[in-house]
C-alpha cells in the first residue's frame, strides 16, 4: 500500500489543495494527517471540511486542542496565541466536534502516528534526548512498531535507531527502510514550513517496496498571505510563510 503522510496544515487552504493535488499523482491508498490542522492561517473550516469529505485519517495536534478549548494556549507565543484564539471564534460547531473526536495518537497498519512526542503532543522532537526518549516510548507500545511518524516541528527529519545507536538526518528524495532499524520520521509542514523551504511538504510511504519519498510543492502563497492581513491577524504570520522559518 501507498500512504501519503501530511502534517501541520494550519488552516492554509492553498497549501493543502496543492499538496492533495500532487498526492493524486502517486495513486495512494490512504492519506494520514498528523495534526496541526488549524491555527496560524485563515481557513480552518475549509481545511477541516476537505479532510472530512476525503475521509483523511487524522489525529489531534496541540493547536487543534487549543482551538477547541481542550487546552489553553498559555505557552504559545504571541503570534500563535492570537491565531488560535481567532480560530476558536471561527470554527463551525460540526468542525469543532470533528477535532474533539480525534485521537491524539493512532496506529495505522505497521506504523504509529503522533503529533509532538509520544504521549505528549506539545513536546518537540528536536534534540538527541527527545529522539532517545521517543524511541524508548516506541519500544513500549503494543506490537512495538519499527516506524513512527510525527509532526509539530514543521521540519522534515529522519531519526534512526539501530543496535542502540541513534542518528538523525535531513531527508533526501528517498529513504529505503531496513528491517533491523527503527525510524521516527517527520514529513515537514503543509501550511507553515520551517526548514528553510517555503513550499508545502509531505511524504509518501510505500510499505511493499519499503521506500519513503519526500516531496515539496509550490502553492499560491500570496493569496494565503492576503487572507491573513485581511482577517486582521498579525502580519508576522504572513511574513513567516515566505521565510520558511
Amino acid at each position: 500500500m501507498r500512504t501519503a503522510i501530511i502534517s501541520d496544515i494550519h488552516a492554509n487552504l492553498e497549501a493543502l489543495n496543492a499538496v492533495l493535488d500532487q498526492i493524486k499523482k502517486f495513486h495512494v491508498d490512504e492519506t494520514v494527517c498528523l495534526g496541526g490542522i488549524v491555527g496560524y492561517n485563515t481557513d480552518p473550516n475549509e481545511c477541516i471540511e476537505i479532510l472530512r469529505s476525503q475521509k483523511i485519517t487524522c489525529i489531534l495536534g496541540n493547536h487543534d486542542a487549543a482551538a477547541t478549548g481542550l487546552e489553553e494556549p498559555d505557552h504559545f507565543n504571541l503570534l500563535a496565541r492570537s491565531a488560535v484564539l481567532w480560530t476558536r471564534v471561527q470554527l463551525k460547531d460540526e468542525n469543532k466536534q470533528f477535532l474533539l473526536d480525534l485521537p491524539r495518537e493512532r496506529t495505522v497498519r505497521d506504523f504509529f502516528t503522533f503529533h509532538g512526542s509520544i504521549h505528549d503532543s506539545n513536546r518537540y522532537i528536536l534534540h538527541r534526548k527527545d529522539v532517545f526518549d521517543n524511541f524508548r516510548e516506541l519500544a513500549t507500545l503494543r506490537e512495538s512498531p519499527h516506524l513512527g511518524f510525527f509532526g509539530h516541528t514543521h521540519i522534515m527529519m529522519i531519526a534512526r535507531e539501530r543496535l542502540g545507536v541513534i542518528s538523525a538526518s535531513v531527508p533526501q528524495e528517498e529513504l529505503l527502510l531496513h528491517s533491523d532499524t527503527r525510524y521516527l520520521i517527520n514529513p515537514g509542514s503543509v501550511g507553515q514550513p520551517r526548514d528553510g523551504d517555503s513550499r508545502a511538504a509531505f511524504l509518501v510511504y510505500d510499505d511493499s517496496e519499503h521506500i519513503i519519498s519526500f516531496h515539496h510543492v509550490a502553492y499560491d502563497m500570496r493569496l494565503c498571505q492576503g487572507k491573513i492581513i485581511n482577517a486582521g491577524l498579525p502580519p508576522g504570520l504572513a511574513e513567516r510563510l515566505a521565510w520558511g522559518r
